[in-house]
């Protein structure tokens, strides 16, 4: 016996190559964005199966929203580290000015 109802994988592929016109339209560069979107979808294809969604687009959408939740917090971390570290920077300097300074006036 056969399946009767697709894998989340190829139910995947199948919402993919529904926008494919929408695609075609896309500049190149633009197109390689497209298909990370749904690389974004398939590395969360076994949560996709297991959340067992009506419609297959949902299970895309928030594997797409899921990992571009997880870029920016890597970015707002990276950003925080920069700025305590140009923070640090800026008050060593304050402080080493208020130093020569006090040796000026003695």
């Amino acid at each position: 016996m056969g399946r009767t109802v697709m894998s989340i994988v190829q139910a995947f592929q199948h919402e993919r190559e529904s926008w494919g016109k929408f695609r075609r339209a896309l500049t190149r560069g633009d197109r390689e964005t497209f298909d990370r979107l749904f690389q974004h979808a398939r590395q969360h294809a076994a949560e996709a199966a297991y959340a067992s969604r009506p419609t297959p687009f949902e299970a895309v959408v928030m594997a797409i929203l899921l990992e571009h939740e997880k870029a920016l917090q890597e970015i707002r971390g990276r950003l925080d580290k920069l700025e305590a570290g140009r923070l640090e920077r800026l008050e060593a300097a304050l402080h080493r000015g208020q130093d020569e300074e006090q040796g000026m006036a003695l």
